[in-house]
């Protein structure tokens, strides 16, 4: 045999072992999988039809139920605030001025480059000037009511 005879498409083959024959089941006892046809005696799964769906464990309560959903969903344009409330404020000497660096420097906030809302929760009785990117209605009541001014950053 040539090598023009091997080669050509009329020629292809799989390649050896890479195809296997189909189980031929219920062709008699001598086959191996006669009678019940591999299925054992009886049963649910030993009928015909029997299919149960995707995550059935027998009636026993399925994992996805036994295991508690933990977690929920964070939307992404969600804006995430250090929050400090009036009351730590009272810290600074009056007619200062107190924004995120500042914040940052007594150690209220972690780094001054978060956005800062001020929430209203104590007192205060001296005069701020206090920038930040957000106040709660309470929060600037109280500072202009100690005769301060509550200043938005823009972000």
């Amino acid at each position: 045999m040539s090598v023009d005879e091997r080669t050509g498409l009329h020629n292809l083959r799989p390649a050896p072992g890479s195809r296997k024959e189909r189980k031929r089941v219920g062709r008699g006892r001598s086959s191996g999988h006669g009678k019940t046809s591999g299925r054992g005696q009886k049963g649910q799964n030993a009928r015909s039809g029997s299919k149960s769906k995707l995550g059935f464990e027998g009636g026993q309560m399925p994992i996805t139920r036994r295991v508690p959903k933990l977690g929920g969903f964070t939307p992404r344009r969600r804006k995430i605030f250090a929050c400090v409330n009036i009351s730590e404020l009272e810290r600074f000497s009056s007619g200062s001025m107190v924004d995120p660096k500042a914040l940052a420097d007594a150690g209220l906030i972690k780094k001054e480059n978060l956005s800062v809302k001020i929430l209203g929760e104590g007192e205060l009785t001296k005069p701020l000037i206090v920038k930040a990117h957000a106040f709660s209605a309470t929060a600037r009541g109280k500072i202009e009511e100690a005769g301060g001014s509550a200043e938005i950053i823009s972000a």
